[in-house]
């Protein structure tokens, strides 16, 4: 089943410890998914019942809030769950994001939320508000407000945000040169 190979990947991504938090997290905001979609109004009823149980005592315990409706890309990781993490229920996140603790993206408002890339990272204590769209490759530093677009391949610090493009220079290895 899908259901059991997500929680799988969820559980080896944070660390193969069955009471971390973020995975603990992840696997509940499974379940509520699978819930939603299962066909017999009844048997929904009673699974949606259940995740509800369940959300108020892992939101209470772990803080970390992420509705069944959120569209989270795969491998998707909270690499710290130390902190609150707070997830609007229209956001869409791409694949292979990381993060952090103390986020938030989106707001309890009416209105879209932000859809964010493939390969993006937000930092600690970041928040990602307003109907905006965040390119892939981005990466979101400590502490930042981001209420704006951003394009693919940047780096977003401060608050309110400073987009820069990202330097590939200095992820290349160095060459040397010929005088060395």
């Amino acid at each position: 089943m899908k259901l059991f190979e997500e929680i799988r990947g969820d559980y080896d991504r944070h660390g193969k410890r069955i009471l971390d938090a973020a995975f603990v997290s992840l696997a509940i905001y499974r379940y509520g998914r699978w819930a939603a979609g299962i066909e017999n109004s009844a048997g929904r009823w009673i699974a949606n019942k259940f995740y509800g149980f369940l959300c108020i005592f892992v939101l209470n315990v772990t803080k970390v809030w992420i509705p069944p409706q959120v569209q989270l890309g795969e491998d998707f990781h909270i690499i710290h769950a130390e902190g609150s993490l707070s997830i609007h229920p229209d956001v869409v996140i791409g694949k292979r994001c990381g993060v952090m603790h103390n986020v938030t993206i989106g707001t309890n408002m009416r209105g879209r939320a932000p859809i964010i890339g493939d390969d993006v990272f937000i930092g600690v204590n970041s928040t990602v508000l307003g109907p905006i769209k965040i390119g892939d490759r981005v990466r979101i530093g400590a502490n930042t407000a981001v209420s704006t677009n951003v394009p693919s391949d940047s780096v977003v610090i401060g608050s309110p945000a400073k987009i820069y493009p990202s330097l590939p220079i200095f992820a290349q290895k160095r060459k040397p040169s010929h005088d060395e």
